[in-house]
């Protein structure tokens, strides 16, 4: 029988957690403001966009995907979950996409500093497809952990 997790692994789970989900609220909605910032045709709209679009990725994107790497090292890292999870092959998959949101998430960098160039370098439709690849990336990530694959 296992052991009950101790307080302090909890309270890096629920971290983790509360992490994650503002992570992937910004992941989600910074594109989204991508389609409206494309759509928009005025100096006005085209400076509020900016700024809502750096206040997000700076002010909670960053320290959302920072806090959410730093709580996952510790749960993986926690007494008897290090043997399990590095036998695993849905974890290397999970660590793999969250990887690629990592990227994903610095590609967003990118482009928020090419739409004060350019607010027209990618159209609408283009941002709306962008959209999709973290909401992918969060079913396949939900279902590796929670069903965990023996492949």
């Amino acid at each position: 029988m296992m052991d009950a997790p101790s307080d302090g692994f909890l309270w890096v789970k629920a971290l983790h957690i509360i992490a994650v989900v503002c992570w992937f609220a910004a992941l989600f909605y910074l594109p989204r403001l991508y389609v409206y910032h494309a759509m928009s045709n005025d100096a006005v709209n085209h400076r509020q966009f900016e700024v809502m679009e750096r206040k997000l990725y700076r002010g909670i994107m960053w320290p959302a995907m920072v806090a959410t790497l730093i709580t996952a090292h510790f749960l993986v890292d926690w007494g008897d979950a290090t043997r399990h999870y590095h036998e695993a092959l849905w974890f290397y998959i999970k660590v793999g996409l969250v990887g690629l949101l990592v990227i994903y998430h610095l590609v967003c960098g990118y482009y928020r500093k090419k739409l004060i160039e350019d607010p027209h370098c990618k159209s609408h439709k283009f941002w709306r497809m962008f959209n999709e690849l973290p909401t992918i990336i969060l079913v396949v990530v939900v279902l590796l952990v929670v069903i965990k694959p023996q492949f």
